[in-house]
């Protein structure tokens, strides 16, 4: 069993920037990401990392403003978000697994195995 703890949110400002971070302890991820899920909408993926390769892949809604990194342990993942919008604001939730094949979108929930509690961040504008 992968265990995760993420942390880092925060209330900021529009066009202000957190950093989240994802410890994982157990076994070795292949992947981890960040999900984020506003109320009354679906969890969506928002980044995500292959370990130990380090490729990434970002949503539309994110990229070229967000970017999702990993230690050298290969079991901390961050996400730095940079120039954050209103409709940034979500509870945001570390999700890892620990498997290489894909039935679906990365970006679907489903996809993955183990997840975090989530920490809340907020952007006001």
């Amino acid at each position: 069993q992968v265990q995760l703890v993420d942390s880092g949110g925060g209330s900021v400002q529009a066009g202000g920037s957190l950093r989240l971070s994802c410890w994982a302890s157990g076994p070795r991820p292949t992947y981890m990401a960040w999900f984020r899920q506003a109320p009354g909408r679906e969890r969506e993926g928002v980044a995500r990392i292959a370990i130990p390769s380090g490729d990434t892949d970002y949503s539309d809604s994110v990229k070229g403003r967000f970017a999702i990194s990993q230690d050298n342990d290969y079991y901390t993942a961050s996400l730095q978000m940079n120039s954050l919008k209103p409709e940034d604001t979500a509870m945001y939730y570390c999700a890892a697994r620990v498997y290489t094949g894909w039935r679906g979108p990365w970006s679907n929930a489903d996809q993955w195995n183990y997840w975090g509690r989530g920490t809340q961040v907020t952007v006001s504008s």
